[in-house]
């Protein structure tokens, strides 16, 4: 596809409608974005971000409206037709296959045949190693894509749709996988694209990332496009605002007053803990009523953390308590025990935390379905009125009594998430990221749920790719470096430099970043 001529935009959306029955995803969308520009796309989960995306990806159809690319009105009925006028998408929802090699995923969706029928898999190699070796991406083609981390697949994802050569890529959420300075690799990337003269529509929940990698923005909200703008001429609580289209001042509920938990028994504690290869001799304790918060880059090892305490990964060393008595977890099935009462909140909701064809309701209440029994049936008022308290605590939309968890937005299927250890009344939740791909107004939701939580008695080991959420919500913060908790934060001392200074091994992140930038590069790096 041909570059824009001079003055034309390299992409016009005009009145772009689609509706799913009764429900309006766009109600007449438009927007512009200038050749060569990054154009942030922004707004609630649901406000209609996504469906734009699978409109211009040719996913799905429009039911009115006009999409016009370098001037050109086209007419995009698949995928296929997307790529014939120079889109490429990277999606948030992984489209990677897990049992096909790096290599063979790259091919996807149609390798390079010659007119022979033949595949020269040997020059591809060599294309696509050239390829990583370009964006600094560092992976064994041969690796089989199921095994590799969410970040790396995330990756993986965005090197394909480059490898591709688009005129116009689309970034669906990239940074909702990745932290730190997989973050910072994106930056460079879309700068990248930017100098070769690419387009970018990007999404994404943190205004950080949209005032370092986006020229322009454009905000929806219920299906609508409320404004577009120049990202330098609006303030983040003007963007706040209109995303959610009321003001928050304080997402993070007030700042709880120090508590001593000196010779207290811990409700969860480990021990010179040693599991998977990375987490090596660590020692924590949670009390009843805290949010204890864990700190790290990531590969650091809380991973292993987190599955060790929901007994997912066997114990290479030292053990856990649970009220100062040792705790024998053998699967995550002793976790549930209602004696015991751990509930996870998982890095990736859509394959560890739900059965995405299941209803809402099924999934809260799965866990411990065995409560709900009545001889050889289940008592499906109990369940119903079960799954509805905690429906109505973490504000989830009704829907979810009857409608699959795979039919509702990311911030909807988290709330579902959390509600099924509300179900359960799990005494201990360990969350990972669990705001990860979340809008803002979602996140002060949640935020909410969880004080509420701590101060009724239970008792939250937290980890976040994001540190103001770490700063603000927790009473004190643990930071894993290499494996280890290397240093504690609470009080005065929980700050964000702090806590960015010791996840970076000790060394000063300004400092650090200055000598890691070279020469000419901008603040998208």
């Amino acid at each position: 596809m041909p570059s824009a001529p001079a003055g034309v935009p390299a992409v016009e959306v005009e009145g772009l409608t689609k509706t799913y029955g009764p429900t309006i995803a766009n109600s007449e969308v438009s927007f512009t974005v200038a050749p060569g520009t990054v154009h942030a796309l922004l707004g609630e989960n649901g406000a209609g971000k996504s469906t734009t995306m699978k409109l211009l990806s040719g996913l799905v159809r429009p039911d009115a409206g006009s999409i016009r690319i370098a001037g050109r009105d086209v007419r995009l009925h698949s995928a296929r037709d997307a790529h014939a006028v120079g889109i490429q998408t990277a999606f948030q929802e992984l489209t990677l296959v897990s049992d096909l090699t790096v290599l063979d995923n790259m091919l996807l969706p149609r390798a390079p045949w010659t007119a022979l029928g033949t595949l020269n898999r040997a020059r591809i190699r060599r294309q696509v190693a050239a390829h990583f070796a370009d964006l600094g991406l560092a992976v064994d083609l041969d690796a089989l894509a199921g095994e590799l981390n969410l970040a790396t697949r995330q990756k993986i994802e965005i090197a394909r749709a480059l490898f591709r050569k688009p005129s116009l890529l689309l970034l669906d959420e990239p940074t909702s996988a990745l932290s730190g300075e997989d973050v910072d690799w994106l930056g460079r990337i879309i700068a990248d694209a930017r100098a070769a003269g690419i387009t970018v529509l990007f999404i994404s929940h943190r205004m950080p990332e949209v005032r370092a990698f986006c020229d322009t923005m454009t905000i929806l909200r219920n299906g609508k496009a409320v404004q577009s703008a120049r990202v330098e001429d609006v303030t983040d609580a003007e963007v706040v605002e209109m995303i959610i289209g009321r003001s928050v001042e304080n997402a993070f509920p007030p700042q709880r007053p120090a508590s001593d938990h000196a010779g207290e028994t811990p409700v969860l504690a480990t021990r010179a803990l040693l599991a998977g290869p990375k987490l090596r001799e660590t020692d924590l304790a949670l009390h009843r009523g805290e949010i204890l918060g864990i700190a790290g880059l990531q590969g650091m090892g809380q991973d292993m953390l987190f599955s060790a305490l929901f007994g997912e990964e066997n114990l290479r060393h030292g053990h856990i308590e649970l009220d100062g008595k040792p705790l024998h977890l053998r699967n995550p099935a002793d976790a549930l025990d209602p004696a015991v009462g751990i509930g996870l909140v998982p890095e990736d909701r859509k394959t560890q935390g739900l059965f995405l064809k299941l209803t809402g309701r099924t999934n809260a209440t799965l866990p411990v379905l065995a409560n709900f029994h009545r001889g050889p049936l289940i008592d499906g008022s109990a369940e119903a009125r079960a799954a509805a308290g905690a429906f109505d605590a973490v504000d989830v939309d009704a829907r979810a009594h009857h409608l699959p968890a795979g039919a509702f937005t990311g911030g909807n299927q988290q709330k579902i998430v959390i509600a099924k250890w509300l179900v359960a009344q799990s005494r201990i939740l360990l969350l990972f990221d669990p705001t990860r791909g979340i809008d803002v107004g979602t996140k002060a939701q949640l935020y909410k749920l969880l004080r509420d939580y701590a101060d009724a008695g239970g008792s939250v080991l937290f980890h976040s790719t994001e540190i103001p959420e770490l700063v603000h919500m927790c009473d004190r913060v643990g930071v894993l470096y290499e494996g280890r908790l290397t240093d504690w934060f609470e009080g005065d001392a929980l700050t964000e430099g702090a806590v960015l200074e010791a996840m970076l091994g000790g060394q000063d992140p300004m400092v650090l970043r200055q000598a890691q930038e070279p020469e000419g590069t901008g603040a998208a790096t």
